[in-house]
């Protein structure tokens, strides 16, 4: 069932206020595809049902990646290829978090904030990796948000529970495979390698320095997946997640929104919080990535050139037997019949449909072809 707020009302009504947010021209055009999905603006399709012969009219989406209405089959198309690269072996979910002195510099610098990130990140695996003797490898996703729509940068990175050694052989880090390497010693190496990673790319105020080495920087991991399937499903509930959904707004009026939210300081409670139409949006706003940035990354042994040339080996040596990826066609379901198959007849641009077609249409469908 379609929500009855979404973000794309409040750009609506927030209307040219926008313009005195002080956004870039690239959050600009994000916000704009956003407001436009699935509306008159982006053109759309018509539709024929094969079984009962209804004609419905479907808006386009703008397939943006910031966008509240595009990423359910991204994410199921990104998950279908990852079954086919697990191993069956612990899973780690490792958090990598970036202290909040570093907010004001991820604002005006973020594709160098951010990519410090993941460089150091994957550092300190790496050097934990290789003080085993054994090479790793990590897939990791960039979030920059909290549920309050504040700037909270942060990694969540999928680990498995060891490597390879020289040889080509899996190593465990322990037998048990329960624990994978002290948060306290990783904590203190990624501020370090952040650091290091940083200063190659913008100059770091000397008390913002200070202040992050003063410090107790944030890495947490938690247990390892019970197994290979449950790996799966984590990482869909992560890969695609944005900012804030649709189904988190409880209220809009001419002046506010009000959102759901949980305050993890009280336990996870979930609170509501309202917010005038121009704060929520430069909230949002700050979540807007730079422009071709790559917010997921695949390192060692799950890099897409390693998997290439060594994985099925790999693979061979532990008797997994990796599923079979079939790219599934998506079927859009006739909202009538509910039965057949939607089959597209004919497009049109932003003028709107065919004249023809006006008044048989009995359904607006939400599907994005």
């Amino acid at each position: 069932m379609q929500t009855q707020v979404e973000v794309a009302d409040v750009l609506q009504l927030l209307g040219d206020g926008i313009d005195e947010l002080g956004l870039n021209t690239w959050q600009l055009r994000t916000l704009s595809a956003i407001r436009r999905c699935r509306t008159a603006a982006l053109g759309g399709h018509i539709d024929a049902c094969d079984g009962c012969g209804n004609l419905s009219i479907s808006y386009n989406s703008c397939r943006n990646r910031h966008c509240p209405k595009c990423q359910g089959h991204k994410k199921e198309q990104w998950i279908q290829a990852r079954t086919a690269d697990l191993l069956p072996v612990p899973y780690f979910h490792v958090v990598f978090t970036l202290p909040s002195e570093l907010n004001t510099l991820a604002l005006h610098q973020p594709r160098a904030v951010y990519n410090a990130l993941f460089d150091a990140a994957w550092a300190t695996l790496n050097t934990f990796g290789k003080n085993k003797g054994i090479q790793m490898g990590m897939i990791t996703v960039l979030h920059t948000w909290g549920q309050n729509l504040s700037l909270h940068p942060h990694l969540h990175c999928i680990v498995p529970g060891g490597g390879v050694d020289k040889q080509g052989n899996w190593v465990n880090i322990r037998a048990d495979g329960k624990f994978l390497f002290p948060v306290k010693a990783l904590s203190k190496v990624f501020r370090a390698k952040y650091v290091a990673a940083l200063a190659k790319s913008v100059a770091i105020d000397p008390q913002v320095r200070n202040a992050i080495f003063k410090k107790n920087w944030v890495v947490y991991a938690k247990r390892p997946f019970g197994n290979a399937q449950s790996v799966i499903e984590y990482l869909g509930r992560y890969t695609h997640k944005i900012a804030i959904s649709n189904h988190r707004l409880k209220a809009i009026d001419g002046n506010t929104v009000t959102f759901a939210y949980k305050d993890y300081k009280a336990k996870g409670e979930k609170k509501l919080m309202t917010l005038t139409h121009g704060e929520f949006i430069r909230r949002l706003a700050m979540h807007i990535l730079p422009r071709r940035f790559v917010k997921m990354r695949h390192y060692g042994i799950l890099s897409s050139t390693w998997k290439r040339n060594k994985l099925k080996n790999l693979q061979t040596a532990l008797k997994a037997t990796p599923k079979t990826v079939v790219k599934n066609i998506l079927l859009r379901k006739c909202p009538c019949c509910k039965t057949g198959n939607l089959i597209t007849i004919e497009v049109f641009g932003s003028r709107g449909p065919p004249s023809k077609y006006l008044g048989v249409d009995q359904n607006i469908a939400l599907c994005a072809i």
